[in-house]
């Protein structure tokens, strides 16, 4: 099979799982250098990329520019002029479908991603439950890339690469730096306020400075409550682009995350995690690139998991499965592991 000299990569979002697909192209590039890779994503999640010299970031505007059936036409077009070889489809839902269709009719090559519906439905149900780990998502990513004749072979390895503190944000050398990112999409995957700020106040207590990543205006109010309220608290929401907040990201000691998009931002940037998991579970193929099994924290359940996003209520009865881990355990697993 001759290998596309060009490729065109189709993942809209979400903001996770963008940045899981940074992380591979970060991977491919190193291994095959020649082919050029135009990425197709929101606008927003560019800055994910721009630090890959082999990718070429096209940005997706469903809703004016690529709104409905003849935006995607007028999308499959702007593309086509890059003369691809083949597509990557790494979504596979309605949008990239159809994407896919308009450029295969230009006879263009296309692989689709195989997400596992099957097994990740065995994984969440309630009765005869199959708990076991399913295949990483950046491999079901290369899958698609090695359909097209592309061997790739990820390293599943953290990669530091710190990168120079914005204006703005100052940090000392006397305090370790804790990253957390304690928000989500969706309300079963967030710990409980009071219970989150246990432990802000637990590590901040014990001389930690801590830095609030991710949200929007009412996360932002209640990040800045905590900054308010504790002298070794920084909020970022609202203060910096999503550039100046990978390299914040970059520089710290550790990620203390949700099931979340803070998870995979500092996978991206090189940056150990400790994330924390209610209905949903790393089994599923979404834990962090290059984070360890060993570092998640998650309660005991056999109703684990009930969802793979974490868009369901969860199974496990009057107290949600999320509130049984403790702010002692996370302050201690934090401690642990700064220590270690």
């Amino acid at each position: 099979m001759q290998q596309p000299a060009t490729i065109v990569i189709l993942r809209f979002s979400a903001m996770g799982d963008v940045a899981m697909v940074a992380s591979v192209l970060r991977e491919f590039y190193r291994q095959h250098p020649e082919t050029k890779l135009v990425m197709v994503s929101r606008p927003a999640f560019a800055p994910f990329f721009a630090d890959n010299p082999g990718v070429q970031f096209h940005a997706l505007k469903p809703n004016d520019l690529h709104k409905g059936i003849g935006g995607l036409q007028k999308l499959a077009a702007e593309l086509r002029n890059y003369k691809p070889g083949a597509v990557a489809d790494l979504h596979d839902n309605i949008r990239s479908r159809t994407v896919s269709l308009l450029l295969r009719l230009s006879g263009i090559r296309i692989a689709r991603i195989d997400k596992g519906r099957r097994e990740k439905k065995a994984l969440t149900r309630r009765k005869n439950k199959k708990l076991v780990p399913l295949k990483h998502t950046t491999e079901r990513y290369a899958d698609v890339f090695r359909k097209l004749g592309l061997d790739i072979q990820l390293s599943h390895a953290l990669q530091p690469h710190r990168q120079t503190l914005p204006g703005g944000f100052e940090t000392s050398q006397k305090a370790k730096l804790i990253g957390i990112a304690p928000f989500a999409q969706h309300s079963f995957k967030i710990y409980p306020t009071e219970k989150m700020t246990e432990v802000i106040s637990g590590l901040n207590q014990a001389g930690y400075r801590l830095v609030i990543f991710g949200g929007g205006a009412s996360e932002k109010r209640q990040a800045q409550i905590w900054a308010e309220n504790y002298a070794g608290v920084d909020n970022t929401i609202g203060r910096f682009t999503l550039s100046e907040e990978l390299a914040i990201i970059s520089n710290l000691d550790l990620m203390l995350s949700m099931d979340s998009s803070g998870m995979h931002m500092a996978s991206l940037c090189g940056i150990p995690v400790l994330s924390v998991w209610g209905p949903t579970h790393p089994y599923a193929g979404f834990l962090g690139y290059g984070q360890n099994f060993e570092d998640c924290i998650q309660p005991e359940h056999p109703a684990r998991p009930n969802s793979i996003y974490g868009n369901r209520p969860c199974y496990c009865g009057d107290i949600p499965c999320i509130e049984l881990i403790t702010p002692g355990e996370i302050i201690a697993r934090v401690q642990q592991k700064l220590e270690s």
